[in-house]
């Protein structure tokens, strides 16, 4: 444990800790609502929701595990970079008309819009039932991402953890999601500057790219699982089809719907899809720490995440090392936060407020989703403390292929009510129980399936594809049939409305 490098750790986790809680009086909640608690209003502009949306995309265990990823198995860690580039087009055509019209009925949660859009308690529930199964493990993520830079740092047991845990619960609980905007734009800003610093400083340490490609690559190819720094043309398809399929979920997981949905105006959700693609070059450089580690010939001991904090602080001065933990540790406090808002919105709004209390006040519902949060966060403390890492990296990877199965009904909702609601829900059955079986026939390992030897794929897509054929042949059926799908609750006028209309 190095004095300095403490130091300047704790003044910044300090500073976070005021913002955090100086929130509440930052633009002030103009009521009780959980419009105001959890969305700050839907008030953020163009700056707040950049630095919102990369804060919460991009997490501290990204900082952690695509290098992780890189120094393990080599160019396949890079599937992170085309997958956030190739988001932003989608998500510029399709969210702002979501946005439009969650923000003309008020919805909240994704499960609210495709209630409203199908007149359907039962795909509103399947659609909080995945987001908040995929939220935990990713929530228990951050704080594993927590947990290895206070390990890094020279701190021993669980009460450090335990310790920013509660100031993140605190904080989140008192002043909602205008708590983890404020922390984002600090979050981001030592990002980057940590990143910047690393392509400058270590690869003029190490001998350069060229040194660093070479070392990396010789290591890899003769690792106990041979890898390089070139992709195998045996994982093309898997490398295409895990970015793809990553693209497609990335903005339909709760947290960065919540991130969408409190964006003052469609314009803005546009020009932040225009803008985060400089997040995509942030990634590319993480990913290369990964390599630069194994040029620097950093010893992991078998736990791979600890790839980047070692190479910190063998490569960077004491007291930026303090700068750079401070990074990654705040990069985990703000998706934390984020998605502890998130799964509490799902189940006051679409659990609780729908099957056990219908007639709650909306002061009432913020009461509930505050509690909620709390909760939320401390069953991913226990994941950490209490239950082995590795069943919460399973959960993690079937939580990118639970999630993909609300798409159809998302973006089929968005654009046309010809997908039939029983369709929709019998789809997302089968592609739930397709994603889960594929997962569970290679052990929770690995996130891809093989259809045949020489097709290896992502299991999530492999699902999406059931289930999207499922919807659309039961849809054909059903709509042949004059089978009643219930009544749209949207008007067409909602989706092209925007907040200064």
């Amino acid at each position: 444990m190095n004095a300095t490098t403490v130091t300047v750790f704790v003044i910044l986790f300090a500073l976070v800790t005021v913002i955090g809680f100086y929130a509440a009086r930052w633009r002030r909640p103009a009521s009780d609502s959980i419009d105001e608690w959890a969305l700050a209003g839907r008030k953020f502009g163009t700056f707040f929701t950049w630095f919102l949306l990369g804060g919460d995309l991009y997490t501290a265990y990204t900082f952690i595990a695509v290098p992780a990823l890189a120094f393990g198995a080599g160019a396949l860690a890079f599937f992170a970079v085309p997958y956030t580039i190739v988001v932003y087009p989608f998500i510029f055509v399709v969210l702002p008309r979501f946005w439009s019209v969650a923000k003309a009925k008020g919805y909240v949660t994704a499960a609210d819009f495709v209630k409203g859009r199908f007149d359907s308690r039962g795909l509103a529930l399947a659609v909080a039932i995945s987001g908040i199964l995929a939220t935990m493990p990713y929530i228990a993520l951050q704080l594993v991402g927590m947990q290895t830079i206070l390990q890094a740092l020279g701190f021993s047991g669980y009460i450090p953890l335990v310790v920013a845990f509660a100031i993140l619960a605190a904080y989140t609980y008192l002043n909602g999601l205008r708590a983890p905007a404020m922390v984002a734009v600090v979050k981001d800003t030592l990002i980057y500057i940590t990143i910047v610093a690393a392509l400058i400083i270590i690869p003029g340490a190490l001998g350069g790219f060229g040194h660093i490609f070479h070392t990396a690559n010789t290591i890899l190819q003769h690792g106990a699982k041979p890898a390089s720094i070139l992709l195998s043309p045996k994982l093309y398809t898997a490398y295409a089809t895990l970015a793809l399929g990553s693209a497609v979920a990335l903005f339909f997981y709760p947290h960065a719907m919540t991130g969408v949905m409190a964006s003052r105006s469609r314009d803005t959700v546009r020009r932040n899809a225009a803008f985060l693609p400089l997040y995509s070059l942030l990634l590319g450089g993480i990913a290369l720490l990964g390599f630069m580690a194994l040029a620097a010939h950093i010893n992991v001991n078998g736990n791979n995440n600890l790839a980047v904090p070692l190479l910190f602080l063998k490569e960077f001065s004491p007291w930026f090392v303090g700068v750079a933990f401070a990074a990654i540790l705040i990069g985990a406090l703000v998706p934390a936060s984020v998605m502890a808002i998130a799964a509490a919105n799902l189940f006051t709004r679409n659990i609780y407020t729908e099957y056990w209390v219908p007639r709650t006040t909306p002061a009432s519902q913020t009461r509930v989703a505050k509690l909620v949060s709390l909760l939320v966060m401390l069953g991913a403390l226990i994941f950490v403390v209490g239950i082995p890492l590795q069943f919460s990296l399973y959960l993690q990877t079937l939580g990118g292929v639970w999630i993909l199965q609300t798409v159809p009904m998302i973006v089929g909702g968005v654009y046309t009510r010809w997908f039939h609601r029983t369709g929709l829900l019998i789809g997302w059955a089968l592609g739930m129980t397709a994603g889960t079986w594929m997962e569970y026939q290679v052990g929770f390992s690995s996130s891809f399936y093989a259809l045949s030897p020489h097709i290896i794929g992502y299991a999530g897509l492999w699902a999406l594809v059931v289930n999207l054929v499922v919807t659309i042949v039961l849809s054909l059926i059903l709509n042949a049939a004059r089978v009643s799908n219930g009544r749209d609750h949207t008007q067409p006028g909602d989706y092209q409305t925007d907040a200064s209309a």
